[in-house]
Parts: structure tokens; C-alpha cells; sequence
């Protein structure tokens, strides 16, 4: 995005600060703006540069408050209405970014705008509308890969497969060493890759000095080798990928593992038992809890063939409304979750549900009265949700440990998964997600209803009964026949969830066993029960 910097003509002090945004200096740089407004109260550039600063210290609330100022007090500069509008997609308040958007398309043609604006209209459900964009700027810019990739991914959610390999293909053909183009072909559950195009990746490897590329490469690479059965060169390409995206990140596992701690600590018995039970706003949330890949979007497809349940994908609101809620508190000092979470007053955990109902009901097509929410990284929310949405119903879905920490290993996952970069760090992960459902059903039994992955796809009815019987609906022979629901699926695993119950995905570790030492470390005695 376009920085609202540079040299401002009569303010210094402004100047001054551009330039020290620009090295990265962003404490001092807020002290020259904030001189600046003590000279000049109320200024706009001022209060859109504090805004700037604050937006890139990741202080969202802050940020959009300086730069709501800055255009109440006449500033009409598109760079601020559209960081501005970031600021509020960041947030994930999507309807309204969605607005500022279209409104500053309408003054601007800026194909980016267009970008933004397409994904927010994907995340929203209304997937024909982001593909005729992406589509669009795809045959209008066809020099920007970005814009095909864009256009695939949309595709592909829509199970138009087909036409997503050909819009990858052609990125692939464009550019030989764009790393994402072959990771989004590798993506696809079936085996796509020729001798040919493993020949490419590896030229491409090469020849690519850039880690945004080689990471993805050697993913791909993985993935073609897998398919052809070389283990051990597959794995050393998944090592290696995982491994160029891990140095980027610096991931500390410790700091998770001190979360669960505080959860634990502050979150009892008596915690639980004193929470009100009246329901807040309209309908029953049913978050699936989960880590990535571990049949989440497949309980999500069964459950949302029920006649009473919507499927609505994986919204990204209750850890927004979360952040949202720390910020403000932070401002008095600092706070833990668990902290904040016991202060909230009744008054104040409602309103939030009640803004929770607000924005996910943007994503609502139907009336039925439950719905379904499967983010994965809400299950460390849990306590927050009970707070706030009392009528809220859990269900834990969980997968061998090995085969769910491998798959995450080979998947290329963006930061939101950091974990997933080192064989030890997501083994952590699983430990930790299991002392935390442990300690649930210690303190509050029959809060969260626990689902065997393998279980499910072995015997299905039996299990989706309880899981039924838990959420007090009756029986619907449709969620047998998942596989024929139309809808929109936005995760790796949206053209499994289109065919029928099969065991793809048991023990798909086992070829790597030799290498996995590190995973099984960390999992300890995890590997030979995880669901007690």
C-alpha cells in the first residue's frame, strides 16, 4: 500500500517524521507527528501520518481513529480513505470495507482497489462476483500473474477445478519460476504433475533466488514426488520449503504453551458455573474447534446437509472482536485474556455477542436457526465465546496426531500457521490443544462435544447422532449424502468434502516414519492416545 509520507511542504516536523517511517523508526517518528499537532491542533496530515504509524504498529483501533479525524477535518486525499478502508478490512468488518471500497473504485480504476475489493466480495460469499472481477482483470492485466492466481483460487472454491488448473497452468507457462503458480497446482487433490512439469519445478528451483518462490517450489516438488512415491526425496523438499519459511518468521512455541497455561489458571470451575445462560441475539453459533487438517470442513459439510443448520465457512470475527477488546483495554495497562475476559461485564460480554451476530449475519443466506462457524484457531476462544454467546454449542473434531501434524508439515500454510513449519513446533501444538480440551471437560463437562476423525469416516451415522444429540436436533439421513451439497468451499480440502467418505488421509505419515523423530518428541505419549 502507499504510505501517506514524503516531504510535506511548510510542516518539518511532518517531513522529519515521513523519514523516519521510511527507517523503520516508528517511536520517534510519533513523537515528531505528535509535536507537530501540539503546534498545529488538529491538522490533518498530522492526524493522518499518527494514523499511518499507528496502522503499521499494528494498533487498528488507533489507527482508524486518527485517520476518521483527519477526514472530519478536511482531508479529502484518497491514500488516507483507503488506508482508511484497510484499516477497517483488517479488522474484518467486511460489509463496511466492502462499501469503502466500492467507493473509492468509483474515483479510482487502481486494478489493486479492484483486488481488494474482489476478495472481500469472496469472503462474503458472493463468489460469481469475485470471479467475474478476478476474471476481468485477469484478461485486462494478463502481465500480472497475481491477478490468475486470484482468479484460480476462486475458481477452485467454487469446484470449478477444471478451469483453476487451466488459470494455474497458465500462470505456470508465464512465468516458470513464480513459485505460488505450481504451489496452487500441487494444491489440487489429484495428481496433476507430469515429468515435464516436475522437470520445470526443479529448473525453476534453480534458477529462483527469491524464498516467496523457492518456498512454494519446493512444496510443489514435494508434492509431485509424493505422488511418485519418492519418499525420501519428497520429504527433503517439504524439509526444505518449511524451512525457508520458518527463517522468516522466528516462531517461539513457548508462547502458546504460556497462553494454555494462563487459560488453565484463569478459567475454573467456578468461572464456568457463574456464567449467565441467557442467550444473546438470534440462533445457535456451532463452532468447530479444530487444528488445520483435521476434518473440520468435512464435519462442517455433513452437518450444514442438516435441514436446521447453515454452513457459513470459516469466519474471521470473534478474534477480531477479540483484538479489538484487548486494544481498548491495553490502553489502561496491560491485560491478559483471561484478565479481560472476567472483567467484561454482562452488559459488556452481550453487546459483544450481539456485534458477533451483526457481522457474521452479513454471511447468512438462510432462516435455519443453527449455523455453523469453523475457524480452527478458536478453539483457545472458547472461554470467550461462553462469555459472550452463551447459547454457543463446540465440537471438537480430532485426528490422529501423526497424520494431522504431518499433513499440516507438507502444506504450505500462511503465518496464520506458523506452527506448521517445524516438525516439533506443531507437535507442541497438538499437545497444547489437548490440555486445553482436557481442561475443559474437567471444568466445565459437556461444554465442548468431541468428534474421532477416524471414527467419523469409519462409522458416520453413529457418530453424527451423538454430535446431533449434542447440539438437540434430530436425525437427518442428508448429512449422509454430504458430498451433494452445492456451496462454496474456501480450504485446502474443498474438492475432498465433494466426494464421498474414503480414507485418503489415514496414515499418510507412515512412508515418512524415518524422518518424523521431532514430531513424535514432542507428541510423547500423544501418539498412542489422544483422545482420553
Amino acid at each position: 500500500m502507499t504510505g501517506l509520507g514524503g516531504t510535506v511542504a511548510g510542516y518539518p516536523l511532518l517531513s522529519d517524521a515521513s523519514a523516519l517511517i521510511a527507517a523503520g523508526k516508528s517511536d520517534e517518528a510519533a513523537d515528531r507527528v505528535m509535536a507537530h499537532l501540539r503546534q498545529y491542533p488538529g491538522e490533518p496530515r498530522g492526524l493522518a501520518l499518527l494514523g499511518q504509524i499507528a496502522y503499521e504498529m499494528g494498533a487498528l483501533q488507533q489507527a482508524e481513529h486518527f485517520l476518521r479525524h483527519a477526514i472530519t477535518r478536511g482531508t479529502r486525499d484518497i491514500e488516507v480513505r483507503r488506508q482508511l478502508a484497510m484499516t477497517v478490512n483488517l479488522q474484518n468488518r467486511l460489509e463496511e470495507a466492502r462499501l469503502m471500497f466500492a467507493q473509492l473504485i468509483i474515483e479510482s480504476d487502481e486494478p489493486s482497489l479492484h483486488v481488494i475489493h474482489a476478495t472481500i466480495l469472496d469472503k462474503l460469499g458472493r463468489s460469481e462476483d469475485a470471479i467475474a472481477i478476478f476474471e476481468r482483470l485477469s484478461r485486462e492485466y494478463p502481465e500480472n500473474v497475481r491477478y490468475r492466481i486470484h482468479y484460480g483460487y476462486a475458481l477452485r472454491a467454487a469446484g470449478r477445478v477444471d478451469e483453476a488448473i487451466a488459470a494455474f497452468r497458465a500462470v505456470t507457462v508465464q512465468d516458470f519460476e513464480y513459485g505460488e503458480g505450481w504451489l496452487a497446482l500441487a494444491d489440487i487433490k489429484r495428481k496433476v504433475f507430469d515429468d515435464q512439469d516436475v522437470a520445470e519445478i526443479k529448473r525453476a528451483i534453480d534458477f529462483a533466488i527469491d524464498v516467496r518462490n523457492t518456498a512454494p517450489l519446493h512444496f510443489a516438488m514435494a508434492r509431485a514426488l509424493h505422488d511418485r512415491g519418492q519418499f525420501a526425496e519428497a520429504f527433503h523438499h517439504y524439509d526444505e520449503g518449511n524451512r525457508q519459511r520458518a527463517e522468516s518468521i522466528n516462531y517461539d512455541p513457548t508462547e502458546l504453551t504460556a497462553e494454555i497455561d494462563d487459560i488453565q489458571q484463569g478459567f475454573d470451575s467456578a468461572y464456568f458455573a457463574a456464567t449467565d445462560d441467557t442467550p444473546v441475539g438470534e440462533g445457535v453459533p456451532i463452532f468447530i474447534v479444530s487444528l488445520p487438517r483435521s476434518g473440520s470442513t468435512l464435519l462442517e459439510q455433513m452437518l450444514g446437509s442438516h435441514m436446521s443448520i447453515e454452513p457459513v465457512g470459516e469466519l474471521p470475527y470473534v478474534p477480531a472482536i477479540l483484538r479489538s477488546t484487548i486494544e481498548m483495554a491495553t490502553r489502561r495497562g496491560a491485560i491478559t485474556v483471561p484478565q479481560l475476559v472476567a472483567s467484561l461485564t454482562s452488559e459488556q460480554a452481550a453487546s459483544l455477542g450481539r456485534e458477533y451476530f451483526r457481522q457474521a449475519d452479513v454471511h447468512r443466506l438462510t432462516d435455519r436457526p443453527y449455523f455453523v462457524d469453523k475457524l480452527p484457531h478458536n478453539w483457545g476462544n472458547i472461554p470467550f465465546l461462553r462469555k459472550i454467546l452463551p447459547q454457543a454449542r463446540f465440537l471438537d473434531i480430532r485426528r490422529n496426531p501423526m497424520d494431522c501434524c504431518f499433513s499440516n508439515f507438507t502444506q504450505s500454510f500462511s503465518n496464520a500457521h506458523a506452527s506448521s513449519f517445524a516438525l516439533d513446533h506443531i507437535g507442541r501444538t497438538y499437545t497444547d490443544y489437548v490440555r486445553l480440551m482436557r481442561h475443559l471437560d474437567r471444568v466445565a463437562p459437556g461444554l465442548v462435544h468431541h468428534i474421532h476423525y477416524e471414527t467419523l469416516i469409519d462409522d458416520p451415522e453413529p457418530a453424527m447422532r451423538a454430535a446431533l444429540d449434542y447440539l438437540g436436533l434430530d436425525w437427518d439421513p442428508a448429512i449422509l449424502e454430504f458430498h451433494k451439497l452445492a456451496r462454496v468451499v474456501r480450504t485446502p480440502s474443498s474438492e475432498q468434502v465433494r466426494r464421498p467418505l474414503n480414507r485418503d488421509g489415514v496414515g499418510t505419515w507412515q512412508p515418512y516414519d524415518q524422518w518424523l523423530g521431532p514430531l513424535r518428541g514432542a507428541l510423547g505419549d500423544l501418539t498412542q492416545s489422544y483422545f482420553n
